[in-house]
């Protein structure tokens, strides 16, 4: 298996780096951050996913991060505006998870965090 068919993004609880969720081949993959479990203020992203060293693997996108995409209307108009593929959960939410309401964003590995 490539280095090409892993896509990671990272995830961030407000500005602090929580971990990094990975789409492979058959599953998705989310692991806090070493850094980010030795704050003594770290929260869990999501009580699905409570804090720990360990990966949790899942065949399907996490619901947690399947539930910060948008939906029905304003999801149909985000693709169509975005040309993006609403069955592309993690494509979707690479694109439209850097700019959350909560304190959880989920933006692709690479990219500036300057934006």
């Amino acid at each position: 298996m490539s280095a090409s068919e892993f896509i990671q993004a990272e995830v961030l609880y407000n500005s602090d780096r929580a971990g990094i969720l990975i789409k492979k081949p058959g599953a998705y993959v989310f692991t806090y951050e070493p850094a980010y479990l030795k704050m003594a203020e770290a929260l869990p992203i999501s009580l699905s996913l409570p804090l720990q060293a360990e990966s949790f693997e899942s065949k399907e996108l996490f619901p947690f991060f399947d539930g910060l995409l948008p939906e029905g209307w304003l999801q149909e108009l985000t693709a169509r505006t975005l040309h993006l593929d609403p069955e592309d959960r993690f494509g979707f939410l690479l694109v439209t998870g850097g700019h959350p309401i909560g304190a959880v964003s989920v933006r692709p590995l690479n990219e500036n965090k300057n934006d």
